[in-house]
């Protein structure tokens, strides 16, 4: 394991934009950053997973421009920024006015990703590594979920858990951009929105992304 991820992630990431909410500045890797020519084994051999907390995925980008466009959905609210990755989502819920923001990950390095990425944009974070699938949902007013259905296993638990949530009150918004195991029915789709991305991540250099809560 690295000594200092905080340090490794400004080293070998760059600072930019979100592309689809430009308010908001992430270190994210391309094809000018080190991190971006790593192979899997050799982030393996330094005890690091893939690094999915260097991108801004296009689930994320889009409820994270849903949140910004929306405020009053987090405004002096609890929210939960649920497989944070960056911390994209849980950054736009605090800028939105979020009264506490908890973005959880189980990846140890996607704490060290969002703190600096909170710092860079000027918004504190409470962080978790917790598995939350394991307990209840926890006691707040919003969840906020981007890009959880990539694969069937997982994306069954995740969807099952957030169903929990929204049966217990709390209001739970989800970014996709139409993934293989994304449910085909029993969502609302609140907005559409055409992200850019990347064809080292994607299929396609735009993604149609819905943002998706439960109906009432």
């Amino acid at each position: 394991m690295i000594d200092d991820p905080e340090a490794f992630i400004r080293e070998n990431t760059a600072l930019q934009p979100v592309p689809h909410a430009p308010e908001i500045s992430l270190y994210v890797a391309d094809e000018i950053t080190p991190i971006w020519k790593m192979t899997e084994e050799g982030l393996g051999a330094m005890g690091i997973a893939p690094p999915f907390w260097a991108f801004a995925w296009a689930g994320g980008q889009a409820l994270a421009r849903y949140i910004l466009d929306s405020p009053q959905i987090v405004a002096g609210k609890r929210v939960l920024d649920f497989a944070s990755g960056s911390g994209l989502v849980a950054i736009a819920a605090m800028k939105a006015g979020a009264a506490h923001t908890l973005a959880c990950d189980i990846d140890p390095i996607c704490r060290a990703a969002i703190a600096v990425n909170a710092e860079a944009n000027g918004v504190s974070l409470e962080t978790t590594i917790a598995d939350l699938l394991d307990a209840p949902p926890p006691p707040v007013d919003v969840i906020l979920a981007g890009d959880i259905c990539y694969e069937k296993t997982v994306a069954g638990r995740f969807m099952r858990w957030l169903e929990a949530a929204r049966a217990a009150g709390v209001k739970v918004l989800i970014g996709d951009p139409g993934r293989t195991y994304f449910p085909k029915s029993g969502l609302h789709q609140l907005a559409q929105y055409e992200v850019r991305t990347t064809r080292e991540l994607e299929d396609f250099e735009i993604k149609r992304t819905g943002v998706w809560t439960f109906p009432d």
